[in-house]
């Protein structure tokens, strides 16, 4: 005598595993409400590993520039080597930055095909394809954004600002605090001034050009300056 119920092997068992669990007709599952909080927390952690950077960053830029204007007599290239450092918090951030990408991306999927259509029925969803397209992110995560796309995000949020903010104290600091030409105390070392001067210059425009040139963005639901006021 047989038993009936074991038929087929063990794939062919578990193939319809998950079928039908997010179902348009069933409404949003709690399986699926779980997957979202799940994604939402990790969203989170990664949005507070870039706030730390920035914090030590701006702690950074701080403690230099409290100490360079201390006395006249301490030298101004500390300010570059404050330039410097949040070049290094810039390129760290950048890197948290496209991890932080991946989970949000999977919210704003979420957030755009299921809760939207959810809480409005009469509007479609945005992408017919998401559900595949989520699936293939969950089968082989990526990143989905560059390196410069993800700094160009940090300079335009946060280091743009900072950075001139250092620029502008080294100027003050090389001009108003010494009796000599500009140039000349703007030396470090071997080095001679507009040398120096050249180098600062050619750094804040190429930050300059990462930050504003025109490209795609691909960052997925980020508020970009276009897009911070709705037309009504």
């Amino acid at each position: 005598m047989t038993d009936d119920t074991s038929t087929g092997s063990p794939s062919e068992m578990h193939r319809d595993v998950g079928k039908g669990l997010l179902d348009e007709d069933m409404g949003p599952s709690s399986a699926l409400a779980h997957l979202y909080r799940g994604e939402v927390h990790r969203m989170k952690y990664w949005r507070e590993r870039l706030d730390k950077t920035t914090d030590w960053a701006v702690i950074v830029m701080a403690a230099i520039l409290t100490w360079a204007f201390s006395s006249p007599s301490n030298p101004h290239y500390i300010i570059l080597v404050g330039i410097a450092t949040l070049g290094v918090f810039l390129g760290i951030e950048a890197r948290r930055y496209r991890g932080y990408d991946i989970w949000r991306s999977r919210v704003r999927v979420l957030q755009e095909n299921v809760w939207s259509v959810g809480l409005d029925p009469t509007q479609n969803v945005s992408d017919p394809a998401w559900r595949e397209k989520l699936g293939d992110d969950y089968r082989t995560p990526v990143l989905k954004i560059t390196t410069e796309e993800a700094l160009a995000h940090r300079l335009r949020r946060i280091y743009l600002p900072l950075f001139a903010v250092l620029h502008v104290a080294w100027l003050v600091r090389i001009t108003a605090f010494s009796p000599e030409f500009w140039l000349r105390t703007a030396a470090v070392g071997m080095v001679p001034g507009p040398v120096v001067v050249g180098l600062v210059a050619a750094f804040f425009a190429t930050a300059l050009v990462i930050a504003y040139r025109p490209r795609t963005w691909h960052a997925r639901g980020e508020l970009l300056d276009e897009r911070l006021r709705k037309e009504e």
